[in-house]
Parts: C-alpha cells; structure tokens; sequence
C-alpha cells in the first residue's frame, strides 16, 4: 500500500468542494490565514507548538465507570485539545484551540422544551448538580479517518431525560449549539447552515453508553472541546458530538441535522461507524489513531456492537447510515 506524504493529500480530497472554497474564504479573511496547515500521517505538526492549556478548574467527585474503555492508551491532552473540528471557531483543526478563548461558558443557560413535562431555562451549573459525574473513557472516530481515546467526565444522558420527564410523544431529541458570531466568530460566515443541530432518537439518547459531557481530564471541558456540555455518543462519527449545547428540544419527528442539509447524499441521520459503509470520497476500513504512525482497523460501531447493535436490528446499514 502506497503510503501518501501529507504534503500530497489536499483538503478538498477530504472536504466537500464547496465547504472548502468557503474554507478558504474564511482563512483568507482572517488573521490566522498564514497559519493553515495541511495534516501530517502521524501527527498535526501545528501540535509542535500548541501547549497543553492545563489548569483548568478540576472536577470534583467524579466517579469512575464501567461502562469505559479500559484497553487502549489514551491519546495525549495536547492532540486532544489543540485538534479538532469546530467550525464555529474556524474550519482549519488548530483553529478551535487559537480562537475559542472569545467564548464565555459562564454563566450558561439551557433550554429544554418540546414534548417534556418539565420544560423551562436552566441555569447549567444548577441544573447538573444533583447528578454524579462519571468518567468515560472512549473511543472517538471522526468521520475524516481519523481517531482518539478520550476520558471524558460527563452524565449519563439518560439520567437528564428523566429528569425532564418526556411525553409519549417524544420519539427524537434535538439539540442545538449557541449562536452568537462575538462569541464564535466562524459564525460569522456561511460555512454552514447554523445553528449546527444534531439529534438522536430517544433509545439512543437514552442508552446507557450516551453522556452529556462537562469535562475531560478530569478538569472542566475546554473552550474548544465544546464547552461548557457537549454530547458523546461513542459508537456513532465524531460531528454527531454537538459542542456548547444551549437547547435540548424533544420531538415527534426525525430531525435534520446539519451535516444532513449540507450533504445528504455523504452524512446521514445515524452515523453510526461503519468499516463497511464507505463515505462516497473515502473509505472508512481503517482509521489514524492520532499519535500512531501506522492505521488500523476500524471496528464496526467502533467497538461498541455488543452494547448497541440491537437497536439497529434489521435496518439496513447502508441505506440508513
């Protein structure tokens, strides 16, 4: 297998085209253009020089889990905060840990409405109090081709739901990231329709691998990790990972999320990791695990399929993936 330098793979090759001619018009426009770089084999070179940020707020009592993934190392706090998809932020992978310093996650407010018995606006810090934080470590598979293993710190999303008390109404759960262009300055163009907006159907949601999470590392969740609460579905690609969660909405019907609107024909409602399903432009076999030289298999739900298979007992995976 012909290996390519990362010198010869350009972004478009990964990019839908018009995502990435607006890229390019968003770097362009900014500051921070000069600093676009193109991804290495083994490591972002950009990563050379982005620190650990560190020093955030610990989290207290957090308790370990189970349900974490125990057998793979970890991937570095550096690779972890400095690479990453945000386009709120930017659409280059350094771009959330330069620029997301604008955003305020405090004091934070969280709508649940919808189908619900208890709707209302929530201030975050009070409304995540009474539930214990766990630690989850898992693995996480973007979509791109390439992988982490994160330890999260987060709820389980179950335990949020009841809590909410949904209806018999209720089937899907929306949610929805901040719109704000001060405070998220990619906003401010046309890269994508925002909100971004995610959903899952209820059984996902409330599976018990499914957290809302506020931190990893054990401390508090950085700016350009989604904070102050993002969602972790473990066994689905990485964009289905709403960041910075101001609404939480239960619905009747399926809703469309916003890699859906950009390209329906590439991303799907589900996302769920799937070696066999290759994107149109790519094949999703293997994967990069960030800080590995070499790829490796990509594991069907991306190693979760004993936990979760079931709920997709008879559905054909490539026509609803």
């Amino acid at each position: 297998m012909l290996i390519r330098k990362a010198r010869d793979i350009r972004s478009s090759e990964i990019t839908p085209k018009s995502l990435y001619l607006r890229r390019r018009e968003f770097i362009q426009s900014t500051s921070g253009g000069a600093l676009a770089t193109v991804v290495s084999a083994m490591m972002p070179p950009a990563l050379a020089s982005l620190t650990a940020q560190g020093g955030l707020t610990k989290l207290a009592n957090v308790q370990k889990s189970s349900l974490s993934t125990t057998e793979e190392k970890l991937t570095q706090y550096d690779a972890v905060t400095g690479y990453n998809n945000f386009y709120e932020f930017g659409t280059e992978k350094e771009d959330p840990a330069r620029n997301a310093h604008t955003l305020n996650p405090k004091p934070w407010t969280l709508t649940i409405d919808g189908e619900v018995g208890k709707p209302g606006s929530y201030d975050l810090d009070d409304f995540i109090k009474p539930f214990t934080l766990e630690e989850r470590v898992y693995r996480m598979r973007c979509v791109e081709g390439w992988s982490m293993v994160i330890p999260w710190v987060g709820i389980p999303f179950a335990d949020i739901i009841k809590q909410v008390e949904p209806t018999s109404r209720a089937k899907f759960v929306q949610m929805e990231t901040l719109v704000d262009t001060r405070q998220m300055p990619g906003q401010r163009y046309p890269v994508l329709d925002w909100p971004y907006v995610e959903g899952l159907r209820l059984d996902e949601a409330t599976h018990p691998l499914t957290i809302l999470a506020v931190g990893l590392y054990g401390e508090v969740l950085p700016n350009q990790n989604g904070a102050p609460i993002r969602l972790v579905v473990p066994w689905k690609y990485g964009f289905k990972g709403v960041k910075s969660i101001v609404r939480i909405k239960f619905v009747e019907r399926q809703p469309l999320n916003t890699w859906q609107i950009q390209n329906a024909r590439e991303y799907g409602f589900y996302s769920n990791v799937n070696p066999e399903v290759d994107h149109p432009r790519w094949s999703q076999a293997t994967e990069r695990r960030i800080g590995e030289f070499f790829r490796r298999k990509t594991l069907m739900f991306n190693g979760y399929g004993d936990a979760v298979a079931s709920m997709y007992a008879g559905m054909d995976l490539r026509k609803q993936y």
